[in-house]
């Protein structure tokens, strides 16, 4: 029976394995919202990926039927969220559907940086903070100092942190009682038009897209005519209803619940994170605010491992789309890897777990060359073009000026480390030094600028070896900002290989295409005549390493006699070779296309 005074909407912020997953399953168990027999652990974890690395990577939604210490049973919708950085937008959406949250921290870890930063994203949304200590039962959970650092955060005091351990289930009965006292009921009102909010979408090939929604006025049943706001698109509603977690129909939605949405939609693009949802006959004057277009801020070109390939990679990438209305592509063709595609994605995690469900879901083997951000080119007539890959990089005097997204970096370190990791940051990666704070006892928050293109390359790991593990990074896209950037050429035995292209910074020109030519030189395998390596920017070679040629003995069956004949031998070989080396072909193998990841390996 509908009563929107015993509804509660939360979702449950936490940093990767900081135990979110694992604190669902307990909610599953005490409600028994799954049979036994089809429980598992990370039950709302459905990919491989996902249960392997420990993220959640597609956020799923459930509603708990919850009967309190007062005998009253509750609706409480859990709106779970994405557990990475690349996938900040969803997470503000996810929030923007709940009253309240609770903020997990894993006791032994304390409060990394994703956790400050999506609690702030909770503070601006004015939900209600429910702060638990997690893993309290683990050997070495630290509860005191954590606890201290959760005060710092957020402000409320430790009697207000509640203790509990996700996997024996201790305190999770209490946190449950917590989100009913605490957390407010929706607003909203049914007599209103209708207005909701889609969290998620995804595409169900029989039924097509499966819109997730948090209805915030109005009602919403089978029969209506619905309004996507921002591309004014109306569809037929031909089924509702709820996560019990398995999709389950129901006559009706209401204000304030959270369910999904079957209309006649076949494209998940039509079907927008953020977007909002009204009655076609009465719609409401504005959307909800916090509406953005998802856009990819990493590109790389992916060919088929095969070249026959290529249709199916195209397939696939159709097919995936469906479900990711984030990925972006188009048709790219290099001289060296043949026919391929040029493929945005929202980060480097994104662009990782899309090439891994590639080979997984779909049996393809696909190349991935090296990913780089979109650049910003002013022309000398006032024109601006988005550069996504490097080979469209226009020559120095052919542009006035050229821009590159710049990011705000937030790093938790403990303060014997801040001395190294603001030298890394500052000098090898050209960030700027903003501001530190406390972040409880003996750790700090550091804040820096620095451009996305820095901290996509091999930063994380750098990072790691630095602080010997414990410190974690957040960051926020800020915008574009004017920097002196070159785009270095790689030629191999004299020909361009647009696919090695890269685009740097003037101060690093030199250094790093020295590294890359010495990295291909390594990894490009000998032929029967010398290969030269070379790096061109700006008009004129600045790096080169030769890879040298196979060599045969032709002196071999000489057993003495006149030197003439040796050196007739030397001087018809030496001839075959620069015949050989005009017209021969160097095969590249797959793994120099990642050279430029590679370059830092040495120095670690």
């Amino acid at each position: 029976m509908y009563n929107r005074e015993l509804i509660r909407n939360i979702s449950i912020i936490a940093h990767i394995d900081h135990g979110k997953t694992t604190l669902v399953d307990r909610f599953l168990d005490i409600t028994g919202s799954v049979e036994h027999r089809r429980m598992k652990e990370q039950f709302m974890d459905s990919m491989d990926i996902e249960r392997e690395r420990g993220i959640t990577i597609k956020s799923k939604p459930v509603k708990l039927n919850y009967r309190g210490n007062d005998g009253i049973t509750y609706e409480i919708n859990i709106i779970d969220t994405p557990g990475h950085v690349d996938f900040n937008y969803e997470v503000s959406r996810s929030l923007a559907a709940c009253e309240g949250a609770i903020l997990l921290v894993d006791a032994s870890q304390g409060v990394e940086a994703q956790t400050v930063g999506n609690t702030y994203l909770a503070i601006e949304n004015d939900l209600e903070l429910i702060p638990v200590l997690n893993k309290i039962d683990i050997p070495n959970a630290n509860i005191e100092e954590t606890l201290a650092e959760i005060v710092d955060l957020i402000g409320y005091g430790k009697d207000h942190c509640l203790l509990a351990s996700a996997k024996t289930g201790e305190g999770v009965k209490e946190l449950l009682e917590s989100v009913i006292s605490k957390v407010p009921c929706p607003s909203g009102s049914l007599e209103a038009s209708l207005k909701a909010l889609i969290f998620d979408a995804i595409y169900d090939k029989y039924r097509g897209v499966v819109v997730h929604v948090r209805i915030f006025d109005g009602s919403v049943k089978a029969g209506d005519k619905i309004m996507m706001m921002s591309s004014k698109e109306v569809f037929e509603v031909i089924e509702v209803g709820y996560f019990l977690p398995q999709m389950t129909s129901t006559k009706v939605l209401n204000a304030g619940e959270v369910g999904y949405i079957i209309a006649v939609i076949k494209e998940v693009t039509s079907a927008k994170i953020g977007d909002t949802i009204t009655s076609a006959s009465n719609p409401i004057s504005k959307p909800l605010p916090g509406y953005k277009e998802a856009k990819p801020m990493v590109y790389a070109g992916m060919f088929p491992g095969m070249p026959e390939y290529y249709d199916e990679l195209r397939k696939a990438l159709d097919k995936f789309k469906l479900n990711d209305a984030a990925l972006d592509f188009q048709p790219e063709n290099s001289p060296a890897l043949g026919f391929g595609f040029r493929v945005g994605f929202l980060g480097l995690l994104h662009m990782d777990v899309v090439r891994e469900r590639l080979e997984r879901e779909f049996d393809i083997t696909c190349i991935l060359t090296a990913p780089n951000v979109v650049y910003r080119i002013t022309e000398s007539n006032g024109s601006v073009l988005e550069i996504t890959n490097p080979a469209s990089f226009p020559e120095p005097g052919e542009f006035a000026r050229v821009e590159e997204p710049f990011v705000e970096l937030s790093i938790i370190t403990p303060s014997e480390y801040m001395g190294n990791l603001i030298g890394f940051v500052t000098t090898e990666k050209r960030g700027e030094f903003k501001a530190v704070e406390n972040a409880g006892k003996n750790r700090v928050v550091m804040k820096f600028v620095a451009p996305l293109s820095e901290i996509m390359f091999d930063f994380f790991d750098r990072m790691k070896a630095l602080s010997r593990g414990y410190a974690s990074m957040d960051y926020d896209i800020i915008g574009y900002r004017e920097s002196n950037l070159v785009k270095v050429t790689i030629l191999v035995n004299r020909e361009t290989v647009d696919s090695l292209s890269f685009i740097t910074h003037v101060d690093k020109e030199y250094s790093t295409a020295k590294k890359v030519v010495d990295k291909l030189s390594e990894l490009i395998p000998q032929h029967q005549f010398q290969i030269p390596i070379q790096a061109k920017s700006r008009g004129r070679i600045i790096a080169r390493s030769d890879i040298k040629a196979l060599r045969k003995d032709v002196l071999a069956k000489c057993y003495g006699g006149d030197v003439t004949r040796k050196m007739k031998l030397l001087e018809k070989q030496k001839e075959g070779k620069k015949r050989m080396r005009e017209i021969g072909q160097v095969t590249i193998p797959q793994n120099a296309f990642l050279a430029i990841l590679r370059i830092g390996e040495e120095e670690k």
